[in-house]
């Protein structure tokens, strides 16, 4: 779980990001472009409810992350 966590934190970090470094230009709508590729045109809603959905995935991520060291410690005191 501890790998799966902090693989679930990079992959959103990287993708919040890169969103963020591609589109720094303003607008009514914005069209986001993720590598070189126009993915969606999103207005100021859509990505308000993308930065809570990004921020539940990453409080996920943790969460995982939290509790795979927890367990690897339980672990390591019961063996020894």
């Amino acid at each position: 779980m501890l790998v799966l966590g902090l693989l679930l934190l990079a992959v959103t970090g990287a993708f919040a990001g890169l969103l963020i470094a591609a589109n720094l230009s303003g607008g009514p709508d914005y069209g986001v472009t993720v590598l070189g590729n126009h993915v969606v045109t999103l207005n100021s809603l859509a990505i308000f409810l993308a930065g809570i959905a990004l921020t539940l995935i990453m409080g996920f991520g943790c969460a995982l992350i939290a509790s795979g060291s927890a367990r690897v410690r339980r672990r390591r005191l019961s063996v020894h």
